[in-house]
Parts: structure tokens; sequence; C-alpha cells
């Protein structure tokens, strides 16, 4: 349920200048999720540091434990392309209310953030309001080995 999407992006670069398209493309992709159990809609677009931007959705399952969340489907699919530097990712849900990345999002996502240079997370709800904040902010002291 993931596609990658290569854009005309300076790595790096002011990430306010990225914001906006990858807030479009979590909401394009919240549009694949499968959800017929929580009927909440998840999409992530996830911006690797060379511009690739991978798209993830969550993706439910009957035996709950099996369901993949949308955050960790666009960090796994840009694992598997080789990628392991990320800048941002944004994740927009149908509620109206503004929902953050669960804890093993946050892990997931903390595995592959820099200190020195944490992932910004853009959370979105359906109505268009949102929050930026970074993986440090959201998941402080996260558990690591490296």
């Amino acid at each position: 349920m993931s596609k990658s999407t290569t854009q005309a992006l300076t790595p790096k670069a002011d990430l306010d200048t990225h914001l906006a398209r990858l807030r479009s493309i979590a909401r394009e992709a919240m549009e694949a999720a499968y959800c017929p159990y929580s009927n909440l809609a998840v999409g992530a677009a996830l911006l690797c540091g060379n511009g690739t931007i991978y798209r993830g959705c969550n993706v439910e399952n009957a035996s709950f434990g099996l369901t993949v969340c949308a955050e960790r489907n666009a960090v796994f699919c840009a694992v598997a392309a080789g990628h392991l530097d990320f800048l941002a990712i944004a994740v927009v849900t149908s509620s109206a209310d503004i929902s953050r990345p669960c804890g093993a999002c946050r892990q997931v996502i903390a595995e592959f953030s820099p200190k020195n240079a944490p992932i910004t997370i853009i959370s979105e709800a359906v109505g268009g309001d949102y929050v930026v904040e970074t993986i440090s902010q959201l998941l402080p002291d996260s558990f690591s080995l490296l």
C-alpha cells in the first residue's frame, strides 16, 4: 500500500517549504487505507534526505496484532528501498481531532532519527488542523541500542 514519489526537493533545505507537499501526499495515501474495523483511515508521507517521499497507509487485519500503521508502512518501504536518512513525516487521519503517532510508530521513527537533527513529525486531522513537533518531543529519552 506504499509507493515512492520522487520530488524535486532540496535535501536538508528549509523544511517549511516541504510541509504542505508532505501533508498533501499523506492525505492522498490516506485514501488507500484499509480500515474496516476501526474506520480510522491514516496516511503518511516520509521525506528522505535525498528528496524521495514514501507513502504509507494503515492496513488493518481481523487479527488486530497484525495491523500495520501508516507511519511504519512508509518507514519500512523506505528502508526496503535502501533509505535510512529521514527528515520528516506527515501523518493525516480521518479523525476530526489531531492524532499523533502511536508508541510503536514513535519508537520506529526514533530509530532513524539522529539526536542532533530529530525527525520532524506533522500530525494533521481531517479538517486541516495540524501540529509540527519533533520525534524528541513526542518520545523523549527513547530506547536505543545504537
